[in-house]
């Protein structure tokens, strides 16, 4: 059954809540322009036609929104608990009863295929659920004391203003992932849209508004041209207390450096060239599955994916004939169309990257067992390459596309030397049989992240995050809710006439 959106003058995207597609910014509770009147475009990456624009807004406006954010602080931060938590049940209600616009509106901004577009929307709204109850956890402590007379209490407060800096590749999850705990402590927010995808972050701030957010806790910067300016001002604002980005390592790097002027807290969930590895006991079917769940999912645009797929040599037909049968059956097209599994990558220089990798590992004696070649406009066919050798360029560098790129090994020794042979570590997965070997490579594995007989391991409810240069902080979890306080000690003495004698 085709999903196409019932499309008209006044409903451009076909949204059965047509107020949610929304063009303008979001500051102190109210959807803006910008003082310079400029806009920038944001296309649907299927047609590369034109579904909206928003305001280019500067660093004005910025300023702007981080005053006002500080101002709510002042108040938002002494709601309490069960009021936070409450607030975001509702944004939970109101989320999952309009999750069909949500999704029309990644599939529009991003380009996701249906089916994946509402996996994430799904995925989006567990953040929600999660952060309701994370709102009444944020746990003190007492700790004993060794001087006579005096208790110790350790106490989780609101951080303070934050600035959330979110990613085009998955324009619900990640704004839930950050918002979400934001909210559940008492932080109020500055978020940065991505240019590609700013509507589905500014159509679950409406909800959010709905839902009773006060005025100023939220506020939305839509830009294009003014990126740079306007991220170094949110990194430099005194008044600004963590930064939360997703994103490059380069510009994670950068964003570090500017921080460091204010020693803000941060968290960074950066690149990733994820190993995936196939041990000659693995269960072939189950390590196909996991590895197109890994790979494939977004068209291969996730920072998770597996971009180096290392597999034994007594399976590596086996696995390679099954994998390219199945992504053989794949069908790429704009993602409202009726069976199209995947969609366009989000514009042509990330096609152009994909094809670069293929050409340069064919290049090298990579054999084109499916794919390999472009499709209309941004599609790049689903891929799966054999013979692929160290000295390629995917071996070093994230494809960020729909590339299997598998290579041969021996050993157990051998792979994990490989698979740690990176600068990043985000996420690694592997599929074996065998309950020593499943403990003994998890753990030597250089990674945050260890998915076992499994390619999904995103879930509102674990630490989302890496080591190495793939970033530090996590999110998600009771940790991703911690990201967002500071802990204070009280050190409470007694009066001298009712100390111990």
């Amino acid at each position: 059954m085709s999903n196409w959106p019932k499309i008209t003058a006044e409903n451009p995207l076909g949204l059965d809540d047509p107020t949610l597609f929304i063009q303008k910014g979001y500051i102190a509770g109210e959807y803006v322009g910008t003082s310079s009147g400029e806009t920038f475009e944001v296309n649907d990456p299927a047609s590369g036609k034109t579904i909206g624009t928003c305001p280019d807004m500067n660093v004005e406006d910025t300023r702007r929104a981080i005053e006002v954010a500080e101002k709510a602080f002042a108040t938002y931060r002494k709601t309490l608990p069960a009021q936070r938590s409450q607030i975001l049940a509702e944004l939970h209600r109101l989320y999952v009863a309009n999750i069909k616009d949500i999704t029309r509106l990644i599939v529009w901004e991003n380009g996701k295929s249906w089916n994946d577009a509402l996996a994430e929307a799904t995925y989006a709204g567990s953040f929600f659920q999660w952060f309701a109850g994370e709102a009444l956890r944020t746990y003190g402590e007492v700790i004993p004391c060794s001087v006579p007379g005096t208790r110790n209490v350790a106490v989780k407060q609101p951080i303070g203003v934050v600035a959330l800096l979110c990613p085009w590749n998955f324009p619900a999850a990640m704004i839930a992932r950050k918002m979400g705990p934001a909210l559940a402590v008492g932080c109020t927010s500055v978020i940065k849209t991505p240019a590609e995808t700013p509507y589905t972050t500014l159509a679950i701030v409406e909800l959010a508004r709905r839902a009773g957010v006060p005025d100023g806790v939220v506020n939305v910067i839509t830009t294009d041209k003014h990126l740079q300016d306007v991220g170094k001002e949110l990194c430099t604002h005194p008044a600004v207390h963590k930064v939360s980005f997703t994103g490059s390592t380069r510009v994670g790097k950068l964003l570090a450096s500017q921080c460091s002027s204010t020693l803000k807290k941060m968290s960074l969930e950066l690149g990733g060239n994820a190993p995936l590895i196939v041990f000659e006991d693995a269960d072939i079917p189950t390590a196909v599955a996991g590895t197109i769940a890994s790979k494939f999912r977004g068209s291969g645009q996730t920072c998770v994916c597996a971009n180096r797929i290392y597999v034994h040599e007594k399976v590596y037909d086996e696995f390679a004939d099954l994998l390219a049968k199945k992504v053989g059956e794949f069908k790429v097209g704009p993602g409202f169309d009726e069976g199209v599994t995947h969609g366009p990558l989000i514009h042509k220089r990330q096609a152009d990257k994909v094809e670069e990798h293929v050409q340069d590992a064919v290049s090298k004696g990579a054999k084109v067992l499916v794919g390999g070649k472009r499709g209309k406009g941004t599609e790049y066919i689903p891929t799966v390459l054999t013979g692929v050798t160290d000295d390629c360029l995917i071996t070093n560098e994230e494809t960020f596309g729909p590339v299997a790129a598998l290579y041969k090994f021996s050993t157990e020794e051998e792979v994990i030397a490989k698979a740690n042979n990176s600068e990043v570590g985000l996420a690694g997965y592997f599929f074996s049989q065998d309950a020593d070997r499943i403990w003994r490579v998890a753990e030597a594995l250089e990674t945050g992240m260890v998915g076992v007989n499994t390619g999904m391991i995103s879930q509102a409810v674990i630490p989302f995050g890496g080591v190495k240069e793939s970033g530090y902080g996590k999110e998600g979890g009771h940790q991703g809710t911690s990201e967002y306080t500071v802990t204070k000690l009280m050190a409470i003495g007694s009066a001298l006439h009712n100390m111990p004698k």
